[in-house]
């Protein structure tokens, strides 16, 4: 009974697991709860069918705690895309219906006959995988940060817009200490150069403007129609999201400062580090997706792919089409999409292919896509090889100056 293949369908509460011989006959079905005894339980009747070594098991999910307990317990541990299984359903039966027994036995025979087609999972390092919960947090704090920002400046240019406008960022700590001190217009009203002062010196305030450009920049915005009942529930509100945004912002500041520290111990962080502007929380960005397993990506292509960086042709007969790459990993499309655009400002190679991309009819998203997937044959190389980039070996960059 050895070298079975299981599928499992995995949900949130229980999963179905399907196990199959190499003929594709049903050994045993049944389901179990995503609970600590169900999947020491799981992982007891899959071992009654063999060593772990030699059992294949096909999931939907790359990551997650199941997928964990069977690498950790040994399984050989496969992801099948749900586009895949979703596109193998016609293949089984003529109606589109749909159940977890009937998946779980899909992904198993999925596994069988097209078992050669899917590579199987490898954990990252113990480094890597907190590098990308630390990165994966703060992604998710700022966005969160974004839009209660976006939120807290609608507000203010709704009764205030003086306020909204008279720091660089709505959401910055000392806008956020203005706000708190000052939530509506007639709170300010009798703010004067002495009491600004003051208050800028409390919280240690290092922007370029004076006193008096900041009192002629909240002069000068419109002034707001609100009554004063309004005003004063619009000011209940602004203190209600300044309380919430303030918290955010040291929190995003102090786990920034952990991924810092955590890209710079990571054995492949000088790599990434090394490339022009890519700085130590994008370089985070790309590591923690980018992974320390050389053998996912077997090529530069295929790295682009997984970026969204690499368009999708469509070809048969005499008519070829390309179309935008939806499918993708699109963290690490966000990363190396910023990276690129940032290096244009450092680097003169990509500052020349973002021009060229530019000259022949791109916009600015497209250009740095381009750039991007450029860089990545870079990234790739220095990635494989573990030596971080260098300039002097960059042959499009001495291409270059060569004939400059």
């Amino acid at each position: 009974m050895d070298g079975v293949l299981v599928g499992i369908d995995w949900a949130q509460s229980e999963h179905a697991v399907c196990v199959l011989d190499a003929q594709g006959q049903i050994r045993s079905q049944w389901t179990t709860a995503h609970t600590s005894a169900g999947l020491a339980d799981l992982r007891r009747r899959l071992e009654r069918f063999g060593p772990a070594a030699s059992t294949r098991i096909a999931i939907e999910r790359p990551s997650g705690l199941l997928v964990d307990t069977l690498i950790e317990a040994g399984f050989v541990v496969v992801a099948i895309h749900p586009n895949a299984v979703k596109a193998a359903r016609p293949r089984y039966r003529a109606a589109s219906g749909k159940s977890d027994r009937g998946d779980a036995y899909l992904l198993a025979d999925l596994l069988r006959t097209d078992g050669h087609r899917f590579a199987p999972l490898r954990p990252p390092s113990d480094e890597t995988r907190a590098l990308r919960a630390l990165v994966r947090t703060r992604d998710d704090l700022v966005a969160a940060r974004v839009m209660l920002a976006n939120q807290l400046r609608s507000l203010l240019e709704s009764f205030w817009p003086g306020a909204a406008v008279l720091f660089a960022d709505v959401d910055s700590p000392i806008a956020l200490a203005f706000l708190a001190r000052f939530p509506t217009p007639q709170s300010a009203a009798h703010l004067g150069p002495k009491r600004l002062a003051a208050f800028l010196a409390r919280h240690s305030y290092c922007g370029r403007r004076s006193v008096a450009d900041l009192l002629a920049r909240l002069a000068a915005a419109p002034t707001g129609c609100a009554g004063p009942q309004e005003a004063d529930a619009k000011g209940d509100a602004v203190l209600a999201l300044v309380r919430v945004l303030t918290p955010l912002v040291a929190q995003i500041a102090e786990i920034t400062a952990a991924i810092e520290h955590a890209v710079a111990s990571h054995p492949d962080g000088p790599i990434v580090m090394s490339f022009p502007r890519s700085g130590r929380v994008n370089a985070a960005q790309i590591l923690a997706e980018l992974g320390d397993e050389r053998a996912r990506f077997a090529s530069d292509d295929q790295l682009a792919a997984e970026a969204g960086v690499a368009p999708v042709t469509h070809a048969s007969g005499k008519q070829r089409g390309v179309t935008f790459r939806w499918a993708c990993n699109k963290r690490l499309r966000q990363a190396v999409v910023c990276f690129a655009d940032n290096s244009r400002h450092s680097s003169t190679w990509a500052a020349h292919v973002y021009r060229r991309a530019r000259d022949r009819g791109c916009d600015h998203p497209h250009a740095v896509r381009i750039l991007a997937r450029a860089w990545l044959r870079v990234l790739w190389r220095c990635w494989q090889t573990r030596k971080p980039y260098e300039p002097a070996l960059h042959r499009g960059a001495r291409n270059l100056q060569a004939a400059a």
